[in-house]
């Protein structure tokens, strides 16, 4: 251990007669320790959130989505465009699919009922007949269709399947959102009536076609995130474009990438290449004011905890100069014994960073330990229903704790630097007669 070293350990220590300044040692150690913490755990949840409700959200929303320029959401003559796009580098999958809405009402007492599971029945509530409710309606291609899976919203099927087969072989299957099935109190082999407004208008009328058909649950799905488990419907593509009159268009087509961190830069190559009227938007602009919420709420939380370290900073500079005022004739008699003023420097310097080590450190352990009881604890616990998850996520990356512990250890160094440039300035014989 060097001379300046082994000085800066002993001016930290409790001696007799400075007890005090060993208290005001450990404050500071302490508000190092606490910012430290605070930033790696908030840093772990605003991760966790984003990466939690990105995968949720690109359970049933595709990396890029090709669509129309028309305020109808309507897409024509769309096969041509898809074998374009699918030629673009990055693309592995591509699919057309259909949105629009309706209102979903269980129909009993109808053919296709009683079909149920014995934990399916056990839900059921036959007091609620003629529940009606608003569906967002989502028309794709069945599953085993090649090229059909570019969402993976076929693998949170919690019964029955994606091919939205009815019991009489037709393609009147839909499945629902598992809160949307709860609420209608409909389960696999339960009939609904879909009723929406047709894009065609009526000969007679002159208005809007209502249009109403007959469906059979075939499945149920479980997201994790209430707007789709709560409202999205999914049906076959034909059944979709029957029941909205698009006849043969879609609302736009689907896209899967090989890498999901290169969807910008695709989605902007398709949009410069093609030269159909058409706008490609990838999963980040699909869902930019939540994204952009989180980025805002991330950094916000980030920098005013980082103000935590920062007042720590203004402790360690308190303490060393109460040090530094308590040493003075023991920094006196150093210079006279020949010390030169770098040494003395790199004793306040050595001691700030020792200061900032051990709060860093201990605010590290803090913080992960922290992070990893809500890992394993899935805690606090959440209302879905509110926050579209059920347990506050984290995710530690070490590059964030690795930034955070350089930026405290640069902070504590910095705080160092004006008591330690005073003492360095004292001359011996002043500093022997101090009093």
């Amino acid at each position: 251990m060097s001379l300046e070293l082994s000085i800066a350990w002993r001016y930290l220590r409790s001696r007799r007669g400075s007890k005090l300044l060993s208290l005001i040692s450990v404050i500071a150690i302490g508000g190092v320790l606490v910012g430290v913490a605070a930033l790696v755990v908030i840093m772990g949840v605003m991760n966790g959130l984003q990466g939690d409700l990105r995968d949720k959200i690109l359970v049933g929303s595709p990396d890029i989505r090709v669509m129309s320029y028309d305020d109808g959401m309507r897409m024509t003559d769309w096969r041509p465009v898809l074998e374009k796009v699918m030629k673009f580098p990055g693309i592995t999958k591509g699919a057309p699919f259909l949105q629009t809405q309706g209102i979903a009402t269980r129909i009993h007492g109808l053919p296709g009922g009683g079909s149920h599971s014995g934990a399916e029945r056990s839900f059921k509530n036959e007091n609620l007949k003629g529940v009606s409710k608003g569906v967002a309606i989502v028309g794709i291609l069945p599953e085993g269709t090649p090229g059909a899976d570019v969402t993976s919203i076929r693998d949170k099927k919690t019964s029955g399947n994606f091919k939205f087969l009815a019991p009489d072989g037709s393609n009147h299957g839909v499945v629902l959102g598992n809160i949307l099935a709860a609420s209608l109190n409909a389960f696999p082999g339960d009939t609904l009536q879909l009723q929406g407004q047709a894009d065609e208008l009526d000969p007679v009328t002159g208005e809007l076609k209502i249009t109403s058909i007959l469906v059979v649950v075939s499945g149920i799905f479980e997201t994790g995130l209430y707007e789709y488990d709560a409202t999205y419907m999914y049906m076959d593509l034909a059944l979709a474009q029957q029941f909205s009159g698009f006849r043969d268009d879609i609302t736009g087509l689907e896209l899967a990438v090989k890498d999901r961190m290169q969807s910008r830069a695709i989605s902007d190559s398709i949009d410069a290449t093609l030269k159909e009227a058409v706008r490609t938007m990838d999963w980040q602009e699909q869902n930019r004011p939540l994204f952009q919420a989180l980025k805002l709420e991330k950094l916000g939380m980030g920098v005013i905890l980082f103000l935590i370290v920062i007042i720590a900073a203004f402790n360690i500079v308190s303490t060393l100069t109460m040090v530094v005022a308590d040493k003075t004739r023991e920094i006196g008699i150093l210079r006279a014994m020949g010390l030169p003023a770098k040494s003395i420097r790199k004793v306040f310097v050595y001691q700030g960073m020792v200061i900032g080590a051990i709060g860093t450190l201990g605010g590290l352990v803090l913080g992960l330990a922290v992070v990893t009881v809500m890992l394993k604890l899935q805690w606090p616990k959440l209302d879905a229903q509110i926050y579209f998850i059920d347990h506050v996520p984290v995710i530690v990356r070490p590059f964030s704790v690795i930034l955070v512990a350089l930026a405290s250890m640069a902070i504590a160094t910095v705080a160092t630097l004006y008591p330690a440039a005073q003492a360095a300035k004292m001359y011996p014989v002043d500093a022997i007669r101090h009093e």
